[in-house]
């Protein structure tokens, strides 16, 4: 373990969220490198909160992270730039990370490629299938076409497939998921990395976040 930041044995403990998923280990093994007690995180099982010293983990689903931040349930958290996006509440993004690089991409089927413009010409309005309506929403509006959301949560690929929906707007790290069910990429809406980013009142009056925060820079620098 890194002994680039330390706690006061006296402070209470600091709250910090670690996104589930993809981001997981790379959170944790950044965390640990910039001086943190990560003991259990390597292998967490069911359990959802490690109590070490001096900071309490709190394991949580990636899109509930900036929840947890923005009302004051930790202190700080790792998550993406997606979940921060699309759940637009209050936090301090406060380092790039780096890391779980991915991007928001609008598709159609490829047997289908063009038919969605003959048809907006002809209803004036897509249907989009997406997990992130807000996301979606501001991009379409940046372009000027009007859309009717259909909010799915998960296998958003099958709604275009199945002539539910025009197109998507669905995150991909390599576009393999969209190829595999033919469906080709036709815009770029975002590109996304693993963010930190703090509760306000925590950054503000917490000198430990920013600590962390500069921790952080300096292990992503020595590594990059």
């Amino acid at each position: 373990m890194s002994d680039t930041y330390q706690f006061e044995s006296s402070s209470p403990r600091l709250k910090i969220a670690i996104p589930k998923g993809a981001l997981f280990e790379e959170s944790v093994s950044l965390l640990g490198k910039a001086g943190l007690d990560t003991a259990g995180l390597e292998t967490p099982g069911r359990q959802l909160v490690f109590y070490n010293k001096g900071v309490e983990f709190y394991i949580v689903r990636p899109t509930d992270a900036p929840v947890f931040v923005s009302y004051g349930g930790v202190d700080c958290a790792i998550c993406g730039k997606d979940s921060l996006e699309e759940a637009a509440l209050e936090s301090v993004e406060m380092v790039d990370l780096r890391f779980g690089a991915c991007r928001f991409v609008v598709a159609e089927p490829e047997i289908a490629a063009g038919l969605a413009e003959e048809s907006y010409k002809k209803l004036g309005v897509l249907r989009v299938a997406t997990k992130y309506p807000r996301i979606t929403a501001q991009y379409y509006q940046s372009v000027g076409i009007q859309i009717e959301i259909i909010k799915l949560y998960g296998n958003i690929e099958l709604a275009p497939l199945c002539g539910m929906a025009d197109r998507i707007v669905d995150i991909t790290a390599t576009g393999t998921t969209l190829r595999e069910n033919r469906l080709v990429i036709v815009d770029e809406v975002m590109s996304s990395t693993a963010r930190f980013v703090g509760n306000p009142a925590s950054v503000r009056i917490d000198p430990r976040v920013r600590k962390l925060a500069e921790s952080l820079v300096r292990v992503i620098e020595e590594e990059s």
